[in-house]
């Protein structure tokens, strides 16, 4: 399968999360996870999509004309041709951002990508799947993102953040799962704790609702 990937679907939008939310971005989302986060909005990925060759999947990312690409899923580095994929793209001049759960090795994915690593907290159900040796593995322009649920995981993000000196290594984002932590009050815990993080929405379901959306 070195030459093919199962995709969930590919599709032009609003980049709704991460540092380059706002921009008009093609989503390439792959099928498959291993991972069963509690609040995750995108189970109909874990199981449906098409096999497709890597040729396919650039020219349909091709016929959007947007310079900015971000592979996702699911868990996409679950498939062995995703790195192949994220070289191609970039071979075609895109930025190429991939999300990933950082349950994976994410120098699966060439160095020129932007990694954007969700580190699993406590009240997702899936923090033991975590993969520490990660941080080493994180350059100057990826980025780590925290979904916090309650003030548990907070603390727990707050204490691994100071304990990796996560903030000089790369971006830190920080967002309330969406429905279950109202957004002043993670506010409030930010500015109280002095955390170096970059508080965010879930854009997209400010724009769209999420009936809309499928979540």
């Amino acid at each position: 399968m070195r030459d093919r990937l199962r995709v969930n679907e590919i599709y032009r939008s609003i980049q709704g999360e991460s540092s380059w939310a706002g921009l008009p971005c093609v989503f390439v989302r792959l099928t498959g996870c291993h991972l069963r986060c509690h609040y995750c909005d995108t189970e109909y990925a874990f199981h449906e999509g098409r096999w497709m060759t890597l040729a396919e999947i650039l020219a349909r990312v091709s016929e959007y004309e947007v310079p900015l690409v971000e592979i996702t899923g699911g868990e996409p580095l679950l498939q062995p041709a995703c790195g192949e994929l994220a070289r191609r793209l970039l071979d075609l001049g895109l930025t190429v951002l991939c999300e990933t759960s950082g349950a994976l090795p994410i120098d699966r994915l060439p160095p020129e990508v932007i990694k954007i690593m969700d580190l699993k907290c406590p009240s997702s159900g899936e923090v033991e799947r975590n993969d520490w040796s990660n941080i080493d593995r994180l350059g100057p322009r990826d980025e780590v993102k925290f979904v916090i649920g309650d003030r548990v995981d907070f603390d727990w993000a707050a204490e691994v953040i100071k304990r990796y000196d996560l903030a000089k290594r790369c971006s830190v984002l920080m967002s309330p799962v969406f429905g279950e932590i109202e957004p002043p009050q993670l506010v409030e815990w930010v500015l109280s704790e002095q955390l170096p993080v970059r508080f965010q929405l879930q854009m997209h379901k400010f724009i769209w609702s999420p009936a809309e959306i499928g979540v």
